[in-house]
């Protein structure tokens, strides 16, 4: 029988999923089991749940054929447990290092007792890191192990089952079980810290308390649902009458159940407007009916909103309201005054345009900064076209790089008017990054937020960790544009965990694929050799794509690659596509090469997609074209020379040297082995590649761009939609060699 089990019922949480299992997993204590319950979660927390069974015995796994809520899927990991003790981790929370060493020397050290509590600090998005403010409740003073007559000020901490642990048999013996609805830990807390004969405190920051900025806490969603605190209460009164000896504990739950009604009255984003006044009756009722004889009023601005309670008076009450609304609103008359300030700042024209009706056929499309006509976008742009030809199109671009946008398509620049009145009326705002901060999100608009690559380097909230990358990035602002996303793209599992993490906002994650990957699945022979035409290369030559990535905590562009000197390494049948930085110095040497052709800049070219398709292999550092390129099954050559460097300041996902999808090179001699001896394709390296093509190629199969297009603008739901063709059963556009022969 191991000391504790652990109980992480998951659902919409993939990611922060791998966070919460990793600090149990990681504990230096390991006399415990984990019963992960996956709650019919329509994510991947099933099947993150199943790679860490696979990985460990302690994890066991329940899938739920339905969802059940939060309280009955605990109730399903409890009846497997099998510890001395039961503790409960919800599935976006962690645990500190070291705690269950802490608990289990202390439920030593008094005697194993019924409940044993510690404590817990909220953490926040921006890194804030706030300690449970009744922390001295907790203060290891007297006797380790005593009962709550001693120390009945414990009722006043957060009713909440995730700070404790519970002997098993303990609650066998009274039958504890979590109810529906919300508020589900009421019941659970009150009953069994009444009910225990022992208990004891471990002052101790065990669990950390993650504040979600949205979506994350439905107890901050407005809805009838808050309703079911009265259902809650009425079973925690209930129990205490099956149990006449704790008939002592009315008054304190009383006043504890009074408390939370007026919580939940006084926090506008609990009820709807029209609810109010009825829950005001039903608590006014419960008031009444269940106030035991001689309970004291508390004094002061609480005992006020008690009397009212009592009275049944909710007029009086919204009057109270209404004046503490108007001093908070002089309290902020100075904080209006520099919002308005900000206000007039935006064009007057943008202001009219807003007032008038969306356009319900009009899609505004950008990319990187509004530079050019590319990425997802575009791809998304040519499929709109196909499938939903009356929904118009334009794309908002900087006035110096109209240049590079194709003919045909429809332009407007950023800044002038007819670029605030697309943005202004458009029902559609497709992007791979974000839109302007001037940019208002309408009520009934769509912003699809494509991003541009699967991250290896650090994202979003993540780079606070990495200063160095972030650059003065103020995240409260990055987080403010994320706000304003519908729905959010992605082409793997390892994506969707991370975006949904690092951009904690209200949007719909769409695991698609990314749109402008269809073409390395559906790209023929023909247009294999067509883009190797384009590019000069010749049928003979082995073109190797060197793809380099940009290091933001450098001032200014270091070269890691020689090319003059690389060139000659490799000899004249191989020709070096040179993508990614303009940076590079010309020189006599490199000039001749170029002319040659055996170095071909390709740092301009519109399309990347091309380039990969005319490609025989890719070498780069760390950047995310590695991602984009493993669709096409051909080899991949990691060049990293300042891995070490990159990990510590950048900030990365996982160990690219540990899992590289094909032969790693840390100089650039080895580089120039690996190419020569044949070891970039070698059977090796195709291994490698398999294995980081499972991982991250999970949802590219030619169709992405449709199903983008049939879900967010056809408005098709996800069963509507075609399929992901599994891995094993895709095939992909023909290697060149491939290409040659079928032609």
């Amino acid at each position: 029988m191991p000391r504790f089990t652990l109980v992480v019922p998951a659902f919409k949480v993939q990611g922060y999923l791998r966070a919460c299992m990793d600090s149990i997993l990681e504990q230096d204590f390991d006399d415990f089991e984990v019963v992960a319950v996956d709650d019919r979660s329509p994510d991947n927390c099933g099947y993150i749940f199943d790679q860490y069974a696979a990985q460990d015995a302690r994890v066991r796994v329940l899938h739920l054929p339905e969802n059940v809520g939060l309280g009955r899927a605990r109730n399903a990991g409890l009846k497997e447990a099998r510890g001395e003790y039961v503790l409960f981790l919800d599935s976006d929370d962690t645990m500190t290092p070291g705690s269950l060493s802490a608990i289990a020397n202390r439920l030593s050290e008094a005697g194993d007792p019924d409940i044993l509590i510690f404590d817990y600090a909220r953490t926040y998005w921006n890194g804030r890191v706030q300690r449970n403010q009744l922390a001295h409740l907790l203060a290891q003073e007297g006797p380790a192990s005593f009962t709550l007559e001693q120390r009945p000020e414990l009722l006043d901490l957060l009713q909440i089952v995730w700070n404790k642990a519970y002997r098993r048999d303990f609650v066998e013996r009274y039958g504890f079980e979590f109810p529906p609805g919300y508020y589900e830990d009421a019941p659970w807390t009150y009953c069994s810290m009444i009910t225990a004969k022992s208990i004891t405190v471990l002052d101790r920051i065990c669990v950390h308390y993650r504040q979600r900025r949205e979506g994350g806490n439905i107890l901050k969603t407005r809805s009838r649902k808050h309703f079911d605190v009265f259902d809650q209460y009425e079973r925690i009164f209930a129990f205490v009458s099956e149990h006449p000896e704790l008939d002592r504990w009315r008054p304190e739950l009383f006043r504890k159940m009074i408390d939370h009604y007026i919580t939940v009255l006084d926090r506008p984003d609990r009820l709807p407007a029209d609810s109010r006044s009825e829950f005001f009756r039903r608590a006014a009722a419960d008031y009444r009916r269940l106030k035991p004889a001689g309970f004291p009023l508390p004094t002061g601005v609480r005992g006020k909103k008690y009397r009212l309670l009592e009275l049944g008076s909710y007029p009086a009450v919204a009057g109270v309201k209404a004046a503490n609304k108007a001093r908070r609103i002089l309290a902020k008359r100075s904080r209006k005054q520099v919002q308005t300030a900000k206000r007039k700042l935006v064009n007057a024209h943008y202001r009219a345009q807003l007032r008038l009706p969306l356009d319900e056929n009009l899609a505004v499309f950008s990319a990187y900064w509004s530079r050019s006509y590319s990425c997802n976008p575009a791809a998304i742009d040519a499929e709109l076209a196909r499938l939903a030809p009356h929904i118009r199109r334009v794309w908002a671009v900087h006035a110096s790089d109209a240049h590079k946008i194709p003919e045909g398509v429809d332009v407007v620049h950023v800044g002038s008017r007819e670029y605030w009145t697309a943005v202004a009326r458009a029902k559609y705002l497709v992007n791979n990054v974000n839109f302007a901060d001037s940019v208002v999100k309408r009520e009934g608009s769509v912003h699809l937020q494509t991003h541009h690559g699967t991250p290896l380097k650090t994202m979003g909230l993540d780079q606070q960790h990495y200063p160095g990358s972030a650059r003065g990035m103020s995240f409260r602002k990055l987080l403010a544009r994320c706000d304003r996303w519908d729905y959010s793209l992605s082409s793997n599992r390892h994506s969707t965990a991370i975006w949904e993490r690092v951009y904690p906002c209200s949007y719909v994650s769409l695991e698609t694929g990314y749109p402008r990957n269809d073409v390395l699945i559906n790209a023929t022979a023909e247009d294999v050799l067509a883009a190797r035409r384009e590019l000069g290369l010749a049928d003979g030559t082995t073109a190797v794509l060197y793809t380099p990535t940009h290091r933001e905590y450098e001032p200014s562009f270091v070269p890691r690659l020689d090319l003059v000197r690389f060139a000659g390494q490799m000899g004249p049948d191989t020709t070096l596509l040179v993508r990614g930085h303009y940076f590079y110095d010309s020189s006599p040497e490199l000039a001749a090469l170029r002319a040659d052709g055996r170095i071909v800049d390709v740092s301009a070219h519109p399309s990347v997609e091309k380039l990969y398709l005319a490609s025989d292999a890719l070498v780069t550092d760390y950047s995310s074209t590695m991602f984009d390129y493993a669709n096409l099954d051909r080899p991949i050559v990691i060049f990293a020379p300042d891995w070490d460097v990159y990990k510590v300041v950048r900030g990365t996902y996982f160990d690219l040297l540990k899992e590289p999808p094909g032969a790693v090179a840390t100089t650039q001699d080895e580089l120039a082995e690996i190419l020569n001896s044949g070891a970039w394709k070698d059977e090796a390296s195709a291994k490698l590649r398999a294995t980081f093509r499972e991982r991250f190629c999970d949802f590219d199969d030619g169709r992405a761009a449709e199903r983008v297009v049939r879900r967010v603008f056809l408005g098709q739901s996800d069963e509507e939609l075609p399929p992901v063709v599994p891995l094993e059963e895709r095939t992909h556009a023909p290697a060149p060699s491939q290409a040659l022969a079928r032609v």
